[in-house]
């Protein structure tokens, strides 16, 4: 058996996350055929992650098992080849040993979260970005932010539908950028709890709003508890950037 991974990049506007599900279009179901049809092989492929619907990635990784021993750039152009009129692309394929794994051997996680801050509406980054078109204050996402770093109980900021079995993650970093009229939020951490990310950028927001103050947000994230009013960024500005193993 030979075992290869994979980096895909993909918009998940119009599929019901990566999550293979009966009867609906998913980014795993999609590729997994794309790749059946290449190999003539059954195959499962494993994700680094889930992510859900709207979600995009630019560097989500899986792995899969084959039994003929393929050349790693025709794995690539096969796949391509057969997901070439929807958005997803294999950018690159590698052969892995044996005892990897795209989720269980992953040690840190990275997400980008993109607001376009303007009064017009987006069109090109349409589905892309979360539009705001009241002014955030930067500084003061930024300052608050920062009280999230190392290991903390993230319950404020996790969903009643997440599975994970403790609410205790550790984040690496997180970084507030501007470009022009974009605001950019990135995420490193060991892992992510359901919607973390998202619920972290849509309660920071409320910060740039000046809807809360910093304290306002500290007393929020300290109350550690699932069950509060969680502010949601849309999925639409969600990306999956990469891995590290």
């Amino acid at each position: 058996m030979n075992r290869y991974k994979i980096t895909i990049e993909y918009d998940g506007t119009n599929y019901a996350g990566w999550q293979k599900q009966k009867n609906i279009k998913t980014i795993q179901g999609e590729i997994e055929k794309a790749l059946q049809t290449f190999s003539q092989e059954k195959v499962s492929i494993h994700g680094m992650g889930r992510t859900d619907s709207g979600v995009h990635a630019l560097g989500q990784v899986a792995h899969f098992d084959l039994l003929q021993d393929w050349d790693i750039e025709t794995i690539a152009k096969g796949i391509n080849y057969f997901l070439k009129d929807q958005p997803i692309v294999i950018l690159n394929c590698e052969k892995a040993p044996e005892d990897f794994h795209a989720r269980h051997s992953a040690k840190e996680r990275s997400y980008r979260y993109v607001i376009l801050n303007r009064f017009a509406y987006p069109a090109l980054d349409l589905n892309r970005v979360w539009h705001i078109n009241q002014k955030l204050d930067i500084r003061k996402m930024e300052s608050a932010s920062k009280l999230l770093l190392g290991t903390h109980d993230f319950s404020s900021f996790r969903t009643t539908l997440c599975e994970a079995k403790s609410p205790i993650k550790t984040l690496n970093s997180i970084e507030i950028m501007q470009n022009a009229d974009k605001i950019i939020f990135e995420l490193t951490a060991t892992s992510f709890l359901h919607h973390m990310v998202r619920n972290i950028v849509g309660t920071l927001h409320m910060v740039g709003l000046e809807k809360f103050t910093e304290k306002d947000f500290l007393n929020y994230f300290n109350k550690k508890d699932v069950s509060m009013i969680k502010y949601t960024a849309p999925a639409s500005g969600l990306y999956f950037i990469k891995v590290s193993y």
